[in-house]
């Protein structure tokens, strides 16, 4: 039996400056022969009730991809991070629960919505939880109730920008995930891009993976 789950926005985190990309955005380039803004929107579209882009940048191409989607940028400028788009989608969003992923989150897990508010349902007191996929927490890839406002406004305030930080005060409950397709490949700079989160790095290949393990030297990486 199909869980009843309530009412969701999805929110696409995608309003960094893409510093080691080289600005290149990545929700515009393709993934499994797919531009990765319309394999998501794709996944979720079916599941939530609007799609909303938190970006500062490349709205009208985004809507020329996918012309049934919403933007917005941060209430205020300079890049504070993930939990500034987090905090701001809470203007423009009108149902009370918001399923968050960064733009260049490849591997989508099935059922992971209904997964998350299973997670929430179970801990009335929690306001978030966040997917952790073997082991390595994901904490830009959440469900966030409109509960949490007051606390992100304060962690902000405060100049406390880390979403771990900031989901301990939010009775965070994590949704552990697994993918037994473990394998090791060689790479380069020419096709790795460094990301601040648990998925340290993005892997430019064909194939659907995301880099679970971060090394600093270039070498063999463990992905998935």
């Amino acid at each position: 039996m199909t869980m009843q789950i309530p009412a969701t926005d999805l929110v696409i985190l995608a309003g960094g400056q893409a510093r080691r990309m080289n600005g290149m955005n990545k929700l515009l380039q393709q993934f499994d022969d797919q531009i990765q803004l319309s394999k998501i929107c794709q996944k979720f579209k079916s599941e939530v009730q609007s799609i909303w882009v938190n970006s500062h940048r490349d709205s009208s191409i985004y809507k020329q991809i996918e012309p049934n989607i919403y933007c917005y940028s941060d209430d205020q400028t300079g890049f504070l991070g993930p939990l500034m788009g987090m905090k701001s989608a809470w203007s423009h969003l009108k149902l009370d629960y918001a399923l968050f992923i960064p733009c260049d989150v490849t591997y989508i897990p099935n059922q992971v919505l209904i997964k998350l508010h299973r997670a929430l349902q179970k801990n009335p007191q929690a306001l978030v939880a966040y997917v952790a996929i073997n082991g390595d927490a994901l904490y830009p890839f959440c469900l966030l109730k409109r509960e949490s406002l007051p606390i992100l406004k304060q962690q902000i305030s405060a100049g406390k920008l880390s979403l771990r930080e900031c989901f301990k005060q939010l009775n965070s409950q994590q949704v552990i995930l697994q993918k037994q397709s473990l394998f090791c490949v060689t790479v380069s700079r020419k096709n790795i891009a460094y990301r601040p989160y648990p998925v340290r790095w993005q892997i430019h290949l064909p194939e659907r993976c995301i880099l679970m393990r971060s090394q600093r030297r270039f070498g063999r990486y463990r992905i998935l």
